[in-house]
C-alpha cells in the first residue's frame, strides 16, 4: 500500500505522510476511515515503528488524522480529494522554491513563471 524510496533524500516519515495524503486524494482512504496500525505499517514497509509513529504524529498535528485510545487512528475530513491535491501541490511547490533558492534563481524569475502560468501562458513549460 505504501511505497518508500530508501534511496531518496526525503525522510521516510515524510514519505509515509505523503503516501497517506496521496492515497486520500486518490480516494483509497476516505474521511473517517481507520488507518492501519503503526506496527502493521512498519512491518509492511520494513521500518522502525517509531518512524511510522512520527509520521502519524505529524499528520495528527496538521489535523489530517486523529487517534482514539483503544480504537485506532482515523482520517479527518480535512483530506477531501481537492484538499489533498492542493496539499500535495503546495508541498511540491515549496520544495521547488527551496531548490530554486538553493541554486540562486532570482525571486523575480519565479514570480514571472507563476504569473505566466496563471495567465494561461505556456512558454515556461
Amino acid at each position: 500500500m505504501f511505497t518508500i524510496d530508501f534511496t531518496s533524500r526525503v525522510p521516510i516519515y515524510e514519505q509515509i505522510c505523503n503516501n497517506i495524503i496521496k492515497l486520500a486524494s486518490a480516494g483509497v482512504f476516505k474521511s473517517g476511515d481507520r488507518l492501519p496500525p503503526v506496527r502493521t505499517v512498519a512491518q509492511e514497509i520494513g521500518v522502525n515503528p517509531n518512524t511510522v509513529a512520527k509520521a502519524y504524529r505529524v499528520l495528527e498535528t496538521e489535523g489530517y488524522i486523529y487517534s482514539t485510545v483503544g480504537r485506532g487512528t482515523f482520517l479527518t475530513d480535512k483530506l477531501t480529494k481537492n484538499a489533498a491535491f492542493q496539499e500535495m501541490a503546495l508541498k511540491t511547490f515549496r520544495d521547488a522554491v527551496k531548490n530554486a533558492e538553493l541554486y540562486s534563481v532570482p525571486r523575480e524569475q519565479l514570480i514571472e513563471i507563476i504569473n505566466s502560468i496563471y495567465e494561461g501562458g505556456r512558454e515556461n513549460d
